[in-house]
């Protein structure tokens, strides 16, 4: 891993935030709705390069409560392979662990092959007690 890596615990702008999706691989979103996003996450973590570029990034979001979500796990496909995803899901796990509500449901939708990553962190399949489900408006 770099050590010029800089992590940071503050969500990226909702240009840099739709840009790192696009160049992940990941669907896009709406720039109003990132503007929201962005604002309403519980924790973030970004890594930017020595020049400040935003390199790789995750969030949690969800009620504080009761149930939390990681979602926006994405590395720069340049900077993969490098342990960044990892560096990013210690990040979010040790906000939870320090923050985050005893018995506290923590769920995440993994892209495969990520999975092999997150089951690192401890997360389990659902299935076939339940399955993962999603509607998008």
């Amino acid at each position: 891993m770099d050590k010029k890596i800089d992590v940071l615990s503050k969500a990226p702008g909702p240009e840099e935030y739709l840009a790192l999706r696009a160049a992940a691989g990941l669907s896009p979103r709406d720039v109003d709705g990132a503007r929201i996003a962005m604002d309403n996450s519980i924790f973030a973590v970004t890594l930017r390069d020595s020049s400040q570029q935003l390199i790789g990034m995750g969030r949690v979001i969800g009620d504080g409560g009761c149930f939390y979500q990681i979602v926006d796990i994405a590395v720069r496909p340049d900077y993969q392979g490098h342990g960044y995803g990892k560096r990013i899901m210690t990040e979010l796990m040790d906000y939870l662990n320090t923050h985050g509500q005893k018995g506290a449901f923590v769920s995440l939708i993994a892209d495969i092959p990520a999975d092999s990553l997150y089951k690192k962190f401890g997360f389990e399949y659902t299935a076939p007690n339940s399955v993962g489900m999603y509607k998008k408006l």
